[in-house]
């Protein structure tokens, strides 16, 4: 059975193979550097005690420290926070930062908990993990479910059991608790950044149509750039509906409709469409900005979009790849597309640790020059291997960690 991990190393070895690289190198990013699972117990706002299951993986630290979010997810589990640390590793690898790949979670719902509920088990996964973590060791940050205020609790929590004061150990923090300017739009700016460098030259109008799957920080955030940008935002969902309108939405409106009423069902003027149903929408564009296995072998062929822009975590499985490959579907990959949030989270940690705070626009000027470089660094690998975006990405990646490896083997043994 395909699981993401299993999913993740097939990439893998298929990026491999396309590079000709070294089969060591799947060896070494195969096995996690490490696995840590904790039981987090926490008393409920009735009295009751309630433990629940928090997870960290660090993947690898070849070349600086574990960086990777923390998610808040009833189907969170270690085999989705194994891929989920691998995909870091190669996303830090790919935008060139001096950090490695981790993940953490929690098995929840936290629709579930109470405000205070939720800030007992944040500090819980903290106090359980934090000789494990730290600005030069691991440093987490936001990720499904999971906000700035929950990192400003875990930061204050590690401090407590500490007495660090750099306010480095976590990023995606509220800018006033050493958080940085840009950091919450980063993820869904980047991704257009990104899209926007190389729209010529994979053949997409200038005012595109775009559908959207997905409403939370991340999908919310690209509606609202990709609208700004002249193009036009013909479906939306979050985790229960959608809505569709081949004219166009109005993103803030639909937004703030969302916000009133919690969801998007009976949004006035437009078609409801199901989450399956919008994947296959007629669109230039389409940007699954939710969960993992999103397009299968099952829905791959009823793909009609011309460019797929990966906003979540490993949305396409390998099965899927192939599929739209042969289509003619251009799939711009995750760990290219969503990584502005890390890009961001590692000028983050830069300015804690130099006791910093840039302007909004240094940062969103420092994320478009990463991130349009490694853009056309993949479109250009791409056209040499006669591949697609998401090989030579990882192509690119694994090039630079392969590197890595030769310099630790030179130099003695791994930080881990």
């Amino acid at each position: 059975m395909d699981t993401p991990f299993t999913n993740a190393l097939s990439q893998l070895e298929r990026a491999r193979v396309a590079g000709a690289l070294d089969p060591l190198i799947i060896d070494r990013l195969s096995r996690p550097d490490r696995e840590l699972t904790a039981t987090l117990r926490i008393r409920t706002d009735d009295g009751e005690m309630r433990s629940f299951t928090g997870y960290r993986v660090q993947h690898s630290n070849l070349r600086g420290p574990y960086k990777g979010g923390i998610r808040f997810h009833p189907k969170a589990d270690m085999d989705e926070v194994k891929a989920l640390a691998l995909w870091m590793t190669l996303k830090t690898a790919l935008t060139d930062l001096p950090l490695g790949g981790g993940k953490g979670g929690i098995t929840v719902d936290p629709k579930i908990l109470s405000a205070a509920e939720l800030e007992r088990l944040s500090r819980a996964w903290v106090r359980a993990l934090y000789r494990d973590i730290g600005p030069s060791i691991d440093i987490p940050a936001p990720d499904v479910n999971t906000t700035p205020q929950i990192m400003s609790w875990m930061v204050d929590e590690y401090e407590k059991l500490t007495d660090d004061t750099t306010h480095a150990s976590f990023t995606g923090k509220p800018v006033s608790d050493g958080g940085s300017e840009g950091r919450g739009k980063a993820t869904g700016l980047g991704g257009y950044i990104v899209f926007d460098t190389l729209r010529e030259a994979l053949g997409v109008p200038a005012s595109a149509r775009i559908v959207i799957q997905g409403m939370g920080n991340v999908g919310g955030e690209a509606a609202h750039v990709f609208a700004r940008g002249g193009h036009r935002v013909i479906a939306m969902s979050d985790s229960r509906s959608g809505i569709y309108d081949p004219a166009g939405l109005d993103v803030a409106r639909v937004e703030a409709y969302k916000k009133e009423t919690g969801s998007l069902q009976g949004f006035p003027g437009a078609q409801p469409i199901t989450n399956e149903a919008l994947l296959t929408l007629d669109t230039d564009v389409l940007v699954p900005a939710a969960l993992e296995n999103q397009i299968t072998e099952d829905n791959a062929h009823d793909i009609k979009a011309k460019v797929i822009l990966e906003l979540a975590n490993g949305p396409t499985t390998p099965a899927a790849d192939d599929i739209l490959l042969k289509k003619g579907v251009t799939v711009i990959p995750d760990i290219l597309a969503n990584s502005g949030g890390v890009v961001v989270s590692y000028l983050e940690w830069e300015q804690n640790l130099k006791g910093e705070h840039w302007s909004e626009a240094d940062v969103d000027q420092k994320l478009e020059t990463v991130l349009a470089d490694q853009a056309r660094e993949v479109f250009g690998r791409s056209t040499a291997l006669s591949t697609d975006l998401r090989r030579s990405a990882y192509v690119i990646a694994l090039e630079r960690l392969a590197q890595a490896i030769g310099s630790e083997s030179a130099s003695g043994p791994s930080r881990s």
